[in-house]
C-alpha cells in the first residue's frame, strides 16, 4: 500500500475507532440515566431514552457500512483487518447493550404508577452501577488496546452475576411478602436480566480487543483443546 493510500486508510480505521467509542459512550451516558428514569417512575425520561435509541441505531448501520467499505474497497490483511472485523463485531455488542437500555425504559411504562421497594431500588441501583463500570472498561481497553484489562473484564463480570441473583431472590420475596404484584415482579426480573446482559456484552466486547489486538478468540482456544485431547486419545 502507497504512502498517500496508507494514510487514507488509517484515517479511515481512526474513524471506525472513533464511532466505536461514540456509541459506546452513548450506551454508557444511558445507563445511569434509565435506572434513574425507572427507579423514580419518570415516563419523560423513559420515553426520550426509547426515542434516542434510533440514533444510536442509525450510527450503527452508518459505522457498519464504513466497515463493509473499507473490507470491500482496501481489502486489509493481518492487523488490518482484525482491527475492522473487531470494530463490526463490537458495533453490534454496543448496539445490542442501546436495545437493553431501550427494554428497561419500556418496563418502567408497565410498572407505573407501582413503587419499587427500597431494598430492590438499591439493589437494582447497584446493577446499574456495575454495568456501567463494565461497559466503561470495555471502551477503555479498546481505546488503549489493553489486552489484559479486556481479558479481566471477564472475571470483573462475576460481580454483576452476583447481583443478578440477589436482585432477583429480593423482588420474588418482596412479592411473596404481597409488597410486589406477580407482573410487576416478573417486569422487575426481566430488569436484573437486561443489565446482566449489558455486562455479557462489554465482556464480549473485551474479548473482541484481545482478538483485535493479538489475534486471540475463544472459539480458537476451544479448537486448541480439542485437538489436544484428539492428540492424547
Amino acid at each position: 500500500m502507497t504512502e498517500p493510500l496508507r494514510s487514507t486508510f488509517d484515517e479511515e480505521l481512526e474513524a471506525i475507532k472513533s464511532g466505536i467509542l461514540i456509541m459506546s459512550n452513548m450506551v454508557v451516558e444511558t445507563i445511569p440515566k434509565g435506572t434513574e428514569a425507572l427507579l423514580e417512575g419518570n415516563l419523560t425520561t423513559a420515553q426520550e431514552i426509547i426515542e434516542a435509541d434510533d440514533e444510536l441505531d442509525a450510527l450503527s448501520v452508518s459505522l457498519e457500512d464504513r466497515c463493509y467499505q473499507i473490507l470491500t474497497l482496501q481489502q486489509p490483511l493481518a492487523g488490518d483487518l482484525r482491527a475492522v472485523m473487531g470494530a463490526l463485531w463490537m458495533n453490534n455488542e454496543i448496539e445490542r447493550a442501546g436495545d437493553l437500555m431501550t427494554n428497561i425504559a419500556k418496563a418502567t411504562r408497565r410498572i407505573f404508577p407501582e413503587k419499587i421497594p427500597e431494598v430492590v431500588s438499591s439493589l437494582i441501583q447497584n446493577m446499574s452501577n456495575e454495568a456501567q463500570r463494565l461497559l466503561n472498561l470495555s471502551s477503555e481497553s479498546y481505546l488503549q488496546g489493553d489486552s489484559g484489562l479486556a481479558a479481566a473484564l471477564d472475571d470483573i463480570d462475576d460481580r454483576l452475576d452476583d447481583l443478578n441473583v440477589e436482585t432477583v431472590e429480593a423482588i420474588f420475596e418482596k412479592h411473596n411478602d404481597k409488597n410486589l404484584t406477580l407482573n410487576v415482579a416478573v417486569q422487575l426480573a426481566l430488569i436484573c436480566r437486561y443489565y446482566e446482559r449489558i455486562g455479557d456484552h462489554a465482556v464480549n466486547i473485551g474479548e473482541r480487543v484481545r482478538y483485535i489486538v493479538d489475534g486471540w478468540t475463544a472459539e480458537r482456544t476451544g479448537a486448541a483443546r480439542l485437538t489436544d485431547r484428539q492428540k492424547n486419545k
